[in-house]
């Protein structure tokens, strides 16, 4: 019986707002020209990740492993765009920036899930690049489409337990003082820090959700490409060497892209002490420009894209003499 009573006054002890207020960006004159610039980020994203999967889906020549992963990518890239970009216009341009309990969860939930489909998927796209080069002759056997098939949907179905799992603990803290969220989105350790509850399990539910999303992608990707060079040092020629090092040039910008920004600004935040604000931009570009570029590099530095639409532009300028000439 006591125990009951301890486990109901447990539960009824555990306070959830009503809203939260996300602060953003404060006392930075003119902020919403920021604002503003991330929404052309959004509607380019938007456009050029469509082109990617639209072209990706009618191209029979591109339904190949490499471009599984890719088409997951541009699908992860529009998901986590839409996740943040529209949040932060309603919120911070049109001065709405009190976000209800369970939409914050949401908002929690579906841009940390998009966000680790990219890490995961650069990780698949390197894994591609490694037994392509080290081991040619089996390339086919081991990665094909059928595999890519199956492996795609165990990432989302594993990204989104984790994650459902980091944002379902949100919901045994208290929130019984400041319901003031210091960032830009309902961003996971900004959100648990306000409790007045132990948060332990969160912070190191974060900590796991950091390390398989970020630091173990890295050093698997890494440990990848440096099997690579390894494999490159043993080719004879030069030339061989640069065409096989030049399939794997737009893998290594988008990695670069996209973990590079995520690094300088935890790094800037632990050594520099950065202000809200500049935390805010930093983060927050961090978090938007990846998905934009990653179908531009893929169009200008991937020869099977770029001859396909040269091949649709020069087919559409054709059928365009031949109307005039009628």
């Amino acid at each position: 019986m006591n125990s009951v009573n301890a486990s109901l006054s447990q539960n009824i002890s555990i306070v959830h707002p009503q809203y939260f207020f996300i602060i953003g960006l404060s006392g930075i004159p003119n902020s919403s020209y920021f604002y503003i610039f991330l929404f052309l980020i959004y509607f380019i994203t938007m456009i050029a990740n469509s082109i990617v999967l639209l072209l990706i889906t009618l191209e029979r020549s591109l339904h190949s492993p490499k471009y599984i992963g890719v088409f997951n990518l541009a699908l992860a890239d529009i998901g986590e765009t839409n996740a943040l970009i529209p949040n932060m216009m309603k919120t911070f341009l049109f001065d709405s920036q009190y976000i209800s309990y369970n939409a914050c969860l949401s908002n929690m939930f579906f841009v940390f899930f998009f966000s680790s489909l990219q890490s995961v998927t650069l990780v698949v796209l390197a894994y591609d690049r490694f037994i392509a080069i080290c081991l040619p002759l089996r390339y086919h056997v081991i990665v094909n489409n059928t595999t890519m098939v199956l492996v795609f949907p165990a990432i989302w179905a594993f990204n989104s337990s984790l994650v459902a799992l980091m944002v379902s603990l949100i919901t045994r803290i208290s929130f019984c003082e400041s319901t003031v969220i210091q960032s830009y989105f309902c961003d996971h350790g900004p959100v648990y820090r306000l409790a007045c509850n132990d948060y332990n399990i969160n912070k190191s539910v974060g900590f796991v959700i950091t390390s398989s999303f970020l630091i173990a992608p890295m050093i698997i990707i890494f440990l990848s490409y440096l099997g690579i060079f390894l494999a490159l040092s043993k080719i004879t020629t030069w030339e061989r060497r640069l065409k096989a090092l030049k399939t794997c040039v737009s893998h290594l910008l988008l990695v670069g892209i996209y973990f590079l920004p995520i690094c300088f600004t935890y790094l800037a935040q632990l050594l520099l002490s950065l202000t809200p604000n500049a935390r805010v931009i930093s983060t927050s570009l961090a978090y938007v420009v990846p998905p934009m570029l990653n179908p531009i590099i893929y169009v200008l530095n991937t020869a099977e894209i770029k001859n396909l639409l040269r091949k649709m532009l020069s087919n559409k300028s054709a059928s365009i003499r031949v109307n005039i000439s009628k």
